[in-house]
């Protein structure tokens, strides 16, 4: 951050410190820091992981060797580091774990699906004319829960009514955002629980079967055989998945559709089908997907499992915005949306540090993991015993139990189709080819940037890269270390922030409902 860049950022300068809520013991460590001349040299460590909550330590040696004659070009080495190890970011992509590393994964998030409307990044600038639409599916309804219903009564009805376990089954309060009671459910004795984690451990199995109906569904339209759709246009998308506040996830997608395969990206769509075709055909996909979910007990009988109500398919560049009718869904808008949900998960949803509601769910996987491990060691020891088994020749909810933090669902928050747009991979490592060229420059090498195209992987068939690491660790050495680097990356979250508004104050990002 330059002193001309943040000249107007108020919290840019020697005038605003970080504010640090340190311990007694944190707050001896740092002023050991101080005396014995390291701070400046875990300063420069923490800014080249950009502020990691959570690096990676490692020691050891890369060595670059002339291939033709074994003259040793050039040796870096850990012990030569400012605090004698070399930090990697963690690169973990949630934002309660690590916001410096998950603001970076929301970044690189947002290039892959703005490329993926837009253009850019070798991506041919033709996909922006073909249709795109805007796809949101929800879980169903598994029981009443308490709601912000954008100001109005939560569940405004007679008093009066009670539930067969005697409790009211109306709310008239008006819930804030940051009200405790989101998302808990009116009556927790009838609030489904057996089907809400059924539908977050098969969610991702219902996508895919969305995405198979679509192209069949599409087949029909353009009266093609489905295996030959590839042949006449292609279907390409890039999904997040968001945990609503009830503790249900519900999957946002941006559908592009391309013409024939074989034409590459961005290839011009077939006549006639335009975004608001492609969203009609989405609605009724949705519509047709089903699945029936294995019983996890002899208590529950097989459930069958849809996506519920709220399929909400607009045209991007035909619809208006939800939170400004007059203007158009620009693409990079939903892009933003899109990115900022990548890096939430299930903590995201609690109000504080207690949630009875999620609790229970993520005690729920952990009883049927114990369940099918049991059926597991029945089957190994020769029983019959009933209930799905999967490729690993487990029981189907075996891995449930290592979900529970994220509430069961086992999905990936961020996935796209193959040819949708460039790779997070090929970001990466353009990340990295940039920085190695701009150390060469900072050691005085000449580069000649207009010739260089860092999205091309480039084999150097004439240098031999000896690397020799060891992993020594993950953390900062104290608990002070790990403040400066939190607060660091949250000011520098500000200052990001503050730049985008400064420089387009018109970007806002749509809402939608996140309780039910």
């Amino acid at each position: 951050m330059t002193g001309h860049a943040g000249a107007h950022f108020e919290g840019f300068g020697e005038a605003a410190p970080l504010t640090l809520d340190l311990s007694p013991r944190a707050q001896a460590a740092l002023l050991d820091r101080i005396k014995d001349g390291t701070f400046d040299a875990f300063a420069q460590a923490a800014a080249h992981v950009g502020h990691c909550a959570h690096p990676i330590r490692l020691t050891g040696s890369t060595t670059r060797i002339d291939a033709a004659t074994g003259e040793v070009l050039s040796v870096f080495r850990s012990t030569d580091q400012p605090l004698g190890v070399l930090f990697q970011r963690c690169g973990n992509r949630r934002e309660t774990v690590c916001p410096s590393c998950s603001r970076l994964y929301a970044r690189e998030t947002f290039e892959v699906i703005r490329c993926g409307v837009q253009g850019g990044k070798n991506v041919p600038e033709t996909v922006a004319d073909n249709p795109l639409v805007f796809l949101t599916l929800t879980a169903p309804s598994f029981g009443p829960v308490h709601g912000t219903r954008s100001g109005k009564p939560c569940h405004a009805r007679r008093e009066g009514q009670l539930c067969p376990h005697g409790k009211p089954q109306w709310c008239n309060a008006r819930h804030d955002e940051n009200d405790t009671l989101l998302g808990q459910p009116i009556c927790p004795d009838c609030y489904r629980y057996d089907h809400h984690l059924l539908w977050q451990w098969w969610a991702p199995e219902l996508w895919r079967r969305f995405t198979i109906a679509l192209g069949r569904h599409l087949a029909t339209l353009l009266e093609v055989k489905p295996s030959k759709l590839r042949d006449v246009c292609s279907v390409q998308f890039a999904k997040v998945a968001e945990m609503q506040t009830r503790g249900a996830i519900h999957f946002h997608a941006l559908i592009r559709l391309d013409g024939p395969a074989a034409q590459g990206i961005g290839a011009p769509a077939p006549a006639g089908l335009t975004a608001e075709v492609l969203a009609q055909v989405s609605r009724e996909a949705a519509a047709s997907v089903s699945y029936v979910a294995p019983s996890p007990h002899p208590s529950i009988k097989p459930t069958l499992l849809v996506f519920g109500a709220q399929v909400d398919a607009k045209p991007v560049r035909s619809s208006r915005r939800p939170d400004d009718p007059d203007r158009e869904l620009q693409p990079a808008q939903v892009a933003g949306y899109l990115a900022k949900y990548a890096t939430k998960d299930a903590t995201a949803a609690k109000h504080g540090t207690t949630n009875p509601h999620l609790d229970r769910l993520a005690a729920l996987c952990r009883t049927w993991c114990g369940y099918a491990r049991g059926r597991d060691n029945r089957r190994r020891a020769g029983d019959a015993v009933e209930g799905s088994v999967g490729k690993d020749g487990l029981d189907v909810y075996t891995h449930l139990g290592k979900w529970s933090h994220e509430l069961g669902f086992r999905g990936h928050f961020s996935t796209k189709s193959r040819r949708y747009s460039i790779t997070l991979g090929a970001l990466r490592r353009a990340r990295a080819r940039f920085q190695k060229l701009m150390a060469d420059q900072n050691n005085g090498r000449h580069i000649d940037w207009d010739s260089i195209d860092l999205l091309t992987d480039e084999d150097d068939d004439t240098t031999l890269v000896l690397r020799d690491w060891a992993y020594d660790g993950t953390g900062w050495d104290t608990s002070a270390d790990e403040a400066l680097a939190l607060a660091a990356a949250a000011r520098a979250r500000e200052y990001a922030q503050w730049k985008a508004t400064t420089t387009h104050p018109h970007h806002s990002i749509p809402h939608y409902s996140k309780e039910s």
